[in-house]
């Protein structure tokens, strides 16, 4: 029971991202930096206290796929935090959870996995359910710029799954170890990336600013980070692939009635039919969905 709470309390958190990104006036980019620095020292300091060792020979061997994960993850986080600027929480999360579909549609020709009819068909249920929240809740408060938005939380989609895909090749390490080079080496690279692109606003932020920015990077990435491992190591698959799903669910709780944002039937009918066939397609895959769970990053 215990670990069961630790993992839905990391998906609750991981849920409620959109409404503290809100309130930080900074850019993607730099929200995604200051959020990799801070979660990355978080964890730093916990496997220093826990007496974890990163073992640099394995790091060594898995320097090429770290690199590019840690490329994935940093794109990950800017494209969806700019989503969130742009359209809803419901409508950012839903476009995001779009990842497990696009991991559905790439791993036979990463993974060589076959795919099973019953996943094709979940597949298109999926894109079914993606057409109705872009067709119809996708324009029902902000017109175009919610389009924008759902864009930019299917590339932070495909960033993700990029993610969890690369972590499937990675061999022998430790998932909290894994995180935290992943996110420190993600951090290092936003750093050229940021000034380049966004100058040196960041050191500007306003006060109103930095209670969210830590709160991002300790709770979001900290915090909820060590709450997913910790209860992931002592949960079954299909308790995993189910509980998981708290995450979307809490975003679009937070959505409609924290936020007051409008949400539609019909977006609600594409939500259901996208994280049903999601739903489905894990639960026939749980030893697949077990493994990318266990070492990727959100």
């Amino acid at each position: 029971m215990k670990s069961k709470i630790q993992f839905l309390l990391s998906m609750i958190i991981f849920g409620t991202i959109g409404v503290f990104v809100r309130y930080i006036d900074l850019s993607s980019s730099e929200i995604a930096l200051l959020r990799g620095l801070i979660g990355s020292l978080f964890l730093m300091t916990v496997m220093l206290i826990m007496k974890k060792k990163i073992s640099w020979a394995l790091v060594k061997v898995n320097a090429f796929v770290l690199l590019l994960s840690s490329i994935a993850l940093g794109g990950n986080w800017i494209f969806f935090f700019q989503a969130y600027k742009h359209t809803t929480v419901a409508n950012a999360a839903l476009s995001y959870y779009f990842a497990p579909v696009f991991v559905l549609i790439l791993s036979p020709l990463v993974l060589k996995e076959k795919l099973s009819t019953k996943k094709i068909v979940c597949i298109c249920i999926a894109m079914l359910g993606m057409l109705l929240i872009i067709g119809n809740g996708g324009f029902s408060t902000s017109g175009f710029d919610d389009l924008i938005g759902i864009g930019y939380g299917l590339m932070a989609a495909v960033f993700y799954a990029s993610l969890m895909l690369l972590n499937k090749f990675i061999k022998n390490m430790d998932g909290l170890i894994t995180t935290v080079i992943q996110l420190g080496t993600a951090t290092f690279l936003l750093v050229p990336y940021v000034f380049i692109t966004e100058g040196f606003g960041i050191l500007e932020v306003s006060s109103s600013s930095i209670p969210f920015i830590l709160l991002l990077g300790i709770v979001h990435t900290g915090i909820g980070f060590l709450l997913f491992f910790s209860g992931m190591q002592k949960l079954k698959g299909q308790s995993i692939a189910a509980l998981s799903y708290a995450d979307p669910i809490t975003s679009l709780v937070i959505s409609a009635l924290i936020l007051q944002e409008q949400v539609t039937v019909v977006q609600l009918l594409g939500g259901v039919l996208l994280l049903g066939s999601t739903f489905v397609s894990e639960n026939n895959s749980i030893r697949f969905k077990t493994r990318l769970m266990k070492k990727a990053a959100k």
